[in-house]
């Protein structure tokens, strides 16, 4: 394990928040010097400086060993989000210390879970910072640092490897540099064409760029205490569905559609899976608003249900209808998309509809062999046959991502909370989604819970944002160490 490659990697992560929290300075100046210049202007100071010293006193040594590889990323993350705090504690207003960790937690793993009562008593410069958190998280921390690093470096190679899931490097046919500018450029595509496209629609510019970063990062992060509810305009929604809905496909997939001008790679199997997903749960929440839940027109409930059923699969989590008061049906519908989430590959959280796709075919193929024992049945996704270590591996994560969301579920009701409240709000924050139902629903917050159960939550948030097998690997690294 080289400590010293480790240590300036993570400085180098460091230094691409403080490049966000310099831009953040400046929006402050434009609006004259508001109440967050000097919070940043510290934070920006601390951030730069700590980021700097392993330049200046320790010799870069890149590793290939994945023991400096799994290091690097947890690492980066767990200082990303003690850093990315400063400017919320150093603030005040609401952000005690725990209130500001989970903010800062819940913007970078892009779950978008709030504890402000009043957003909107924010000034901007700070409301950017808190996009921005979703913004370099969306895409995460460690790819941001793999745009810096040098092509040949094996160090960029290996980490490369370890920050994409297994499932999402099928879609990404390329050298290490070239997956992360693929990633990259398919990121900023969409995030710049959102914010044209909020502009065109009646939105502020500035109300475009934080929409669109919290959009495209799958995060939820709005500038109004109402979210999308608060511009009241149809285009708008439909503009940020349609963007939502994009932002959690395989980044591999939309960047083939314009390379080769085609929409043919939308063919693959899990990408009809995702949409069809979509589709059922949309038509099912409509019909229940409409029949259930009061609404007086067929177009109202599919627009609402449109919205929320790809706002909550794609974990963006942000908020067009206050679902507090709608039926039973309805929500459980919202909760059960939030365990599926969207595609690997993507910003999206949760299980993701890859592993879901997987398990249903190889439990159909399963119930083909015991009908047709003498039949051959092999797992296919996009053409391609699954070998069984994979599949093996797919349910192990699922059953692993259950065991770990009933753990924070007991955790957080011994703290106090409601079953309602700590079912919906642990399976919320482990797929990264934000919002859950009742007093957490679309319009709520968790301001009102006990400190402990938010710190619970935020573990949860980084559990499902790194995928749980990292951390693990992590913790285990330094149990053998302590031997």
């Amino acid at each position: 394990m080289n400590i010293k490659a480790i240590s300036t990697n993570i400085g180098k992560a460091l230094i691409i928040n403080a490049l966000f929290m310099f831009i953040s300075l400046m929006i402050s100046i434009l609006n004259g010097f508001d109440s967050a210049f000097t919070p940043l202007l510290i934070s920006f100071l601390v951030t730069t400086l700590t980021g700097m010293f392993p330049f200046i006193f320790v010799k870069d040594r890149p590793s290939t060993s994945l023991h400096s590889g799994f290091l690097t990323i947890v690492l980066s993350w767990l200082l990303s989000f003690i850093f990315g705090m400063l400017p919320y504690v150093l603030w005040g207003g609401e952000f005690t210390l725990m209130n500001a960790w989970f903010e800062s937690v819940s913007g970078y793993t892009t779950t978008g879970s709030t504890i402000l009562n009043d957003i909107e008593a924010l000034p901007k410069s700070l409301l950017f910072w808190r996009s921005s958190t979703h913004f370099i998280g969306g895409l995460g921390v460690v790819v941001f640092l793999l745009m810096i690093l040098p092509d040949r470096s094996p160090f960029k190679l290996k980490l490369t490897h370890l920050e994409l899931s297994s499932l999402s490097k099928e879609g990404y046919k390329y050298q290490s540099g070239k997956t992360s500018r693929v990633m990259l450029s398919v990121y900023l595509g969409l995030t710049a064409a959102e914010t044209l496209c909020l502009w065109a629609a009646g939105m502020s510019l500035f109300d475009a760029v934080n929409h669109a970063f919290s959009t495209v990062a799958t995060g939820g992060f709005s500038t109004k205490n109402t979210s999308v509810m608060y511009f009241d305009s149809p285009a708008i929604d439909i503009i940020i569905t349609i963007f939502m809905a994009l932002s959690a496909m395989h980044f591999g997939v939309i960047f083939a559609c314009f390379a080769k001008r085609s929409l043919k790679p939308l063919n693959h199997s899990v990408t009809k899976y995702y949409f069809g997903v979509i589709a059922v749960a949309c038509v099912m929440t409509a019909f229940s608003l409409k029949l259930q839940g009061g609404y007086s027109s067929w177009g109202r409930s599919f627009l609402d249900s449109a919205f929320q059923t790809v706002s909550y699969i794609t974990t963006t989590g942000f908020g067009q209808a206050d679902n507090s008061g709608w039926p039973l049906l309805a929500n459980t519908i919202l909760i059960v998309l939030a365990i599926h989430c969207g595609c690997s590959g993507s910003t999206t959280g949760g299980i993701k509809a890859d592993r879901m796709y997987i398990s249903l075919k190889a439990i159909w193929g399963d119930f083909q062999k015991r009908l047709h024992p003498s039949s051959l049945f092999r797992t296919r996704v996009g053409g391609r046959v699954l070998v069984e270590d994979t599949v093996n591996s797919v349910f192990l994560y699922i059953v692993l991502y259950i065991f770990v969301l009933f753990l924070s579920f007991v955790a957080v009701l011994i703290c106090g909370l409601d079953i309602a409240d700590a079912f919906s709000g642990t399976i919320a924050s482990l797929g990264n989604v934000g919002p859950g139902i009742g007093q957490i629903g679309t319009m709520g917050n968790y301001s009102e819970f006990p400190a402990i159960a938010k710190f619970i939550f935020t573990i949860d948030m980084f559990f499902g944002r790194v995928e749980i097998f990292p951390i693990l690997i992590v913790l285990s690294i330094i149990g053998n160490r302590q031997k």
